[in-house]
C-alpha cells in the first residue's frame, strides 16, 4: 500500500472559551448556595431583577434558554413542550445578606484620638472642637460579597412561584445560616486564571520587562479577588472580562515601577551620578528631536528667503 507523505495538520488546541468559563464560573458559585435538590435547582434558566418579572414573556425566554443548553448536550427539545414547573428563575437580591457594621469615619477617628489625648469628657454641647471634628456616621451597607446574591425560584401549576435556591447560605432555608467563605473557586477555574495570566504575559509589549512575573502575580491576584463577579445576566462574555482585568494589573505595576524608578533616577542625578540608560536615551531622544525641529525651521526660513 502507498503511502502519504503530506504532513499531517495538527490538531487544534482548544486554549480557553467563554461556554467553559461560564460554567467553571457557575460551578464555583453553587459551593457557596444551598439547594433544595442541588442536582436539579442549581441551574437557571433565566436571570431577572425580580420576581415582578416573571411573566409571560420571560417564561417563553426561558423555555427557549433550557432548549438551547440541552441542544448543546446532545438532547434536541420543542421549547414549547418544556412544563413551566421545570424553569428555574434566578432573582438577584440582598434580603438574606446582613448588614454591615456601621463605618467610622476618618473624622470621627481623629476626634476620639483627640478625646483620647487631652482626655476630654465633656458632653457635645460643652466640647469646643465639637463643631469643628464631629461629622455623622455613615449610614450601613451589606457585607461585601465575592458575587452578587440570588434567590433560585420555580413556579407551581398555578404558577405561584416557590424558592429552591439560596446563595451564601449554609445548611436548610429555615434552620440554616449565612456564609460567604464557605465556598471555593474550582480547580479548573483557577487554573484559568494561570493560563490567562501566562499567555497575557507573553504578549510582545509586555514580555522583555524584568517584572513581567510580578505582573504575573498581581494579575492573578486581581483575577482572584474579582473572578467570580462577572454578571452573567450583562453579558455572556467572560473572556474580555478577565482580559481587562489582567491588562489593568500589568498597567498597574508598570506605572509603579516607572514612578520608582524615576524616583530612583532622580536621586542619582542630585548625587552627580549617571541615571538608568532609560532616562540618558529618553535626553538623547529630547535632544535629536529638538535639533531635528531646528533644522526644519532653518530649511523653510532659507526657502523662504
Amino acid at each position: 500500500m502507498a503511502t502519504s507523505l503530506l504532513p499531517r495538520t495538527p490538531a487544534k488546541t482548544n486554549y480557553l472559551n467563554n461556554r467553559d468559563i461560564l460554567k467553571q464560573i457557575h460551578l464555583s458559585k453553587n459551593t457557596y448556595c444551598s439547594y433544595t435538590d442541588p442536582g436539579a435547582d442549581h441551574q437557571y434558566d433565566i436571570i431577572l431583577p425580580s420576581l415582578a418579572k416573571i411573566n409571560q414573556r420571560t417564561v417563553a425566554e426561558a423555555r427557549r434558554n433550557r432548549a438551547d443548553r440541552l441542544k448543546r448536550e446532545g438532547v434536541v427539545i420543542d421549547p414549547k413542550k418544556i412544563p413551566n414547573t421545570d424553569l428555574v428563575f434566578r432573582i438577584t437580591c440582598w434580603e438574606h445578606i446582613p448588614m454591615a457594621a456601621k463605618k467610622v469615619s476618618k473624622n470621627a477617628a481623629k476626634k476620639k484620638k483627640i478625646e483620647d489625648i487631652f482626655e476630654l469628657d465633656l458632653p457635645e454641647e460643652d466640647d469646643p472642637l465639637a463643631e469643628l471634628i464631629d461629622i455623622p456616621v455613615l449610614d450601613p451597607k451589606h457585607v461585601r460579597l465575592n458575587f452578587p446574591p440570588f434567590y433560585h425560584y420555580r413556579i407551581d401549576e398555578n404558577k405561584t412561584p416557590y424558592q429552591v435556591g439560596k446563595s451564601h447560605w449554609i445548611g436548610d432555608f429555615e434552620t440554616g445560616e449565612f456564609s460567604k467563605d464557605h465556598g471555593q473557586v474550582t480547580r479548573t477555574l483557577a487554573t484559568m486564571y494561570m493560563k490567562l495570566c501566562e499567555r497575557y504575559a507573553t504578549r510582545s509589549n509586555w514580555r522583555g520587562y524584568t517584572y513581567n512575573e510580578e505582573m504575573r502575580g498581581q494579575a492573578l491576584l486581581q483575577l482572584s479577588q474579582i473572578g467570580l463577579q462577572f454578571d452573567e445576566s450583562k453579558s455572556q462574555n467572560p473572556f474580555a472580562y478577565y482580559t481587562a482585568a489582567i491588562t489593568n494589573s500589568f498597567t498597574r505595576i508598570l506605572n509603579l515601577e516607572k514612578k520608582n524608578q524615576n524616583i530612583r533616577d532622580d536621586m542619582l542625578e542630585q548625587a552627580g551620578l549617571n541615571p538608568s540608560w532609560t532616562r540618558q536615551n529618553a535626553g538623547k531622544k529630547n535632544q535629536n528631536l529638538s535639533s531635528a525641529v531646528t533644522n526644519i525651521d532653518v530649511a523653510e526660513y532659507n526657502r523662504d528667503n
